[in-house]
């Protein structure tokens, strides 16, 4: 890091783009993802099993088409898409297609079944999944100065900040609609317009099918007064710090997302919490019958562990808060099953 580089003041939307995306970024590292940070894929092969069924769904959904893809959006190293495949009965598996959408090369000893590709593919009918990509998608940040003016926040590489222009145009209009602050000195806000236009872009790859986001999220009537930016590194949350040594990251506000796709999706979007969706597809927990611990000892065993995992993915306060964000693109409900 040159002396030059590291003074330079960015919007925190450059800034962060550069420190995960660009030469040497964060997501570019060999270790990926799961070197720094636990998601629902990481925590339980459960977690794909359910996004397995859902799959099922859809293609029922679709009427069992030739071709059925599955798209796994900021796929890491492939670990759900992987999951996936090995989840699914057989006369589902003979004709799907497995993408991974990822900035970072395609991994070594991946299955040969899923193409590796840097953008998802265009008119493709069946199911895209996005595990923890939105919050990702850089944003830039907003604070309201002592005199009520709620302008840009600028960072340098060393993570020091200080206020820049007023915010205006179409990011102005999109806090008014989607993140109003109110004029208190030291409020803020991540403005989500191009996280809108990244998932709008990703549902509108769909001709037909189901579009899904899951992600640490918030809406319209509980965002949160000093917003969410933050780091991850080594497992652990820390101060966010845009030179590629950490996670940069910040939630999502699902609600405008869907807002922005229904010009593609005009069947209707949903919103629940994960704990919820995957109930639906038939994750519950349950702890096993105390009975089976005497007749087949091993089978409650596994039966037991099988329930703690569950547990830990629709658990509140933790996994099970995640939002999922599911946009239909002509096609019934397949939750209301």
């Amino acid at each position: 890091m040159t002396e030059q580089t590291s003074g330079r003041w960015q919007g925190w939307r450059t800034a962060a783009g550069a420190a995960l995306y660009g030469p040497g970024g964060f997501y570019r590292r060999p270790e990926g993802p799961a070197g720094h940070f636990r998601t629902s894929v990481h925590a339980s092969p459960l977690f794909a099993e359910a996004v397995a069924r859902l799959l099922c769904r859809v293609d029922r959904a679709l009427d069992r088409p030739e071709s059925l893809a599955f798209v796994d959006m900021a796929a890491g190293r492939g670990e759900l898409v992987g999951g996936v495949l090995a989840a699914l009965p057989a006369d589902v598996l003979t004709r799907t297609r497995a993408y991974a959408v990822e900035i970072a090369d395609r991994p070594e000893g991946l299955d040969g079944r899923i193409e590796w590709l840097g953008e998802p593919p265009r008119g493709v009918t069946g199911l895209l999944f996005a595990n923890e990509w939105l919050d990702n998608v850089p944003v830039d940040v907003a604070e309201v100065d002592p005199a009520g003016v709620v302008r840009r926040v600028l960072v340098r590489q060393d993570g020091t900040e200080r206020l820049g222009e007023p915010v205006g145009g179409a990011e102005a209009r999109w806090l008014d609609r989607w993140w109003p602050l109110p004029p208190e000195e030291g409020l803020r806000a991540e403005i989500g317009l191009p996280r809108d236009e990244a998932w709008a872009d990703a549902v509108a790859a769909l001709d037909r099918g189901l579009a899904v986001a899951v992600d640490y999220a918030h809406t319209l009537d509980a965002r949160p007064a000093f917003g969410t930016l933050t780091g991850f590194r080594g497992g652990r949350e820390t101060r966010p710090v845009p030179d590629g040594s950490c996670d940069i990251t910040a939630h999502v506000a699902l609600d405008a997302c869907a807002a922005h796709a229904t010009a593609h999706a005009p069947s209707g979007a949903r919103l629940l919490r994960q704990r919820d969706a995957l109930r639906a597809l038939g994750l519950t927990g349950a702890r096993p019958a105390l009975a089976l611990a005497s007749t087949q000892p091993a089978a409650y065993v596994r039966a037991l562990a099988t329930a703690g995992e569950a547990a830990e993915l629709t658990a509140e306060g933790g996994l099970g808060d995640f939002g999922w964000l599911l946009q239909r693109v002509g096609i019934p409900d397949v939750l209301a099953e």
